[in-house]
């Protein structure tokens, strides 16, 4: 009887995690301003695999992060994909674009607020990566340090393959 229950309760919770993991979100309508103060749509990058990323300049993880994120966007943008960064407040506008261009990031920095990241999370931890198909469906969500590894599992398989990848 003990054993049944167990594979009964195994079943229920594997069957909960594939529903939670295969299920792709849709992606909500947001709009916000650039480092530069013009406005960007995330329905603009419709046809990209893209990578929101929430961080800050004073987030010493977000930092860590920053290198890899630069990389592969120079290496996978043809392939489709679009990283977008996403300020998490307290933001000085002066002092992100001043380390933006220090650090040579080379893809968007919008201006993000608390509620911004509560469209895709409920909690604070940053760095946070939002991993949008094509098609403009949340397919994963990872906070913390977007991993090599978990590149390779969750965004690599969304973009056009090549020899390259």
């Amino acid at each position: 009887m003990k054993r049944a229950v167990q594979s009964i309760v195994f079943f229920v919770v594997l069957a909960t995690f594939f529903s939670v993991t295969t299920k792709a979100q849709e992606l909500p309508l947001l709009e916000l301003k650039d480092i530069h103060g013009r406005q960007v749509k995330l329905s603009d990058y419709k046809g990209k695999v893209l990578l929101l990323n929430f961080w800050a300049t004073w987030c010493p993880p977000c930092r860590a992060e920053l290198p890899d994120l630069i990389s592969w966007q120079r290496k996978y943008r043809k392939h489709g994909l679009q990283l977008v960064g996403v300020t998490y407040p307290p933001t000085d506008l002066q002092k992100v674009r001043n380390f933006a261009r220090r650090i040579k990031i080379n893809y968007p920095i919008l201006l993000g607020t608390k509620q911004t990241m509560t469209l895709f999370v409920e909690n604070e931890t940053l760095p946070t990566t939002i991993v949008i198909g094509r098609d403009q469906k949340i397919r994963a969500v990872i906070e913390g340090i977007l991993l090599p590894e978990e590149f390779d599992l969750k965004v690599k398989p969304l973009l056009k393959m090549s020899d390259e990848l």
